[in-house]
């Protein structure tokens, strides 16, 4: 791989021992996926923040890097936290600290496109959140890899990310084309379809054709659950996305989903009320749209479910919703908004017994960690619900 002058100066730890540590990461990377070169980042999105994820070994990790004096060299935001009881949350607040220390923004959000950290069309990224990973690529038309926590650290320290993967225009051409003949209308059918998708294709780039989602929120599901239950990290749907027209290739290969293939993902999805403890919806977090659905949907119910409605959202969403009004209908129906946390990075198998969702990745997630879980769209969690 080939480093610029001052690139092996950085290396040699010319330049300290902070950013030697991180150029050796940047270049192990490189080095493994063939890159030719490092190029410029605009930003990053570090994960990798949560107690339960990294334990003492990652906070370690991390304050060997504020120890030596680590600063991002690009705007840089952060993954949602987990939450729990003490001595849990006493080194959750240690792990934000250190990654204070280094420069970056604690956003505490997945959804970091909502205000916080929002590339433009082109733009060479390095994020490290599997479904902001997703967005990004396929919705915003920014270029990054999937990266893990070290490597986005790394770069949104040194300020550049190696040139492979989705980088190079090359690798952003559709792999297989997904004719989709099943009916897939609203929230949770996106969640099928993503859940379905990502077990059955690998390392893939699927080019959608019968797709026409009514919203962002639902192009953010679908690929939320395709990159939590496969590796899924870019994807086109024709004329929704920005990329759509060149992604296309004659010699590709063709796959249906059929209703069928759908039905499989909600009959693993399917317990009964009676072993469900909590709704959870925001995975990723919420929107002000969806929050503003739910609001509306307590309303029109006019009863509080038994069953408590907790909606993860960043700061930003919450703080709107509070001044329009949602988290008061919301708190008033046995809900409540909780901001800056992921119940996924939470040690939530020691609270419940089960948990509702709208989320294929929320799904993915909980039923790996033993807990039982049903899956259903919005309206049916927030009107249904005992």
């Amino acid at each position: 791989m080939y480093l610029t002058k001052e690139e092996e100066l950085i290396l040699a730890g010319e330049y300290g021992f902070a950013l030697q540590k991180a150029m050796e990461i940047l270049v192990a990377l490189g080095e493994i996926y063939g890159a030719d070169s490092l190029i410029p980042i605009k930003n990053a999105q570090v994960a990798g923040v949560s107690y339960k994820n990294i334990s003492d070994a990652g906070i370690e990790f991390l304050r060997d890097f504020v120890d030596a004096g680590a600063k991002v060299s690009v705007y840089t935001t952060l993954n949602p936290a987990g939450i729990g009881e003490e001595p849990f949350m006493e080194k959750q607040r240690e792990i934000l600290e250190l990654y204070r220390a280094m420069g970056i923004e604690i956003t505490s959000t997945c959804t970091p496109y909502y205000g916080a950290n929002l590339p433009k069309f082109g733009d060479h990224i390095a994020w490290s959140e599997s479904s902001a990973v997703v967005f990004a690529n396929s919705i915003i038309g920014a270029r990054t890899n999937r990266e893990g926590g070290p490597s986005s650290l790394a770069a949104a320290i040194v300020g550049k990310t190696p040139n492979y993967g989705l980088h190079l225009e090359e690798n952003r051409r559709a792999t297989v084309v997904v004719d989709v003949k099943a009916k897939v209308r609203n929230f949770v059918d996106y969640s099928f379809l993503g859940y379905y998708l990502g077990k059955t294709l690998k390392n893939d780039v699927p080019y959608f054709k019968g797709l026409n989602p009514e919203s962002l929120d639902h192009l953010k599901e679908l690929g939320a659950s395709m990159a939590a239950t496969g590796s899924i990290a870019l994807y086109h749907v024709e004329g929704h996305t920005p990329e759509y027209k060149e992604a296309l290739e004659d010699k590709v290969e063709r796959i249906q989903v059929e209703e069928k293939d759908l039905e499989e993902v909600k009959e693993k999805f399917n317990v009964d009320w009676s072993e469900i403890d909590a709704i959870v919806i925001g995975c990723p977090h919420a929107s002000i749209q969806e929050v503003k659905e739910i609001a509306k949907l307590l309303k029109i119910r006019e009863k509080s479910p038994k069953i408590p409605v907790l909606i993860t959202a960043s700061r930003a969403v919450k703080a709107l919703a509070d001044t329009l009004g949602y988290t008061e209908v919301i708190e008033r129906y046995n809900g409540k908004i909780i901001a800056d946390v992921c119940l996924i990075v939470s040690p939530v198998e020691k609270w419940y017994r089960g948990i509702a969702t709208n989320s294929g990745k929320a799904s993915f997630y909980f039923s790996s960690f033993g807990l039982k879980v049903r899956l259903e769209d919005t309206e049916k969690l927030i009107l249904e619900a005992p």
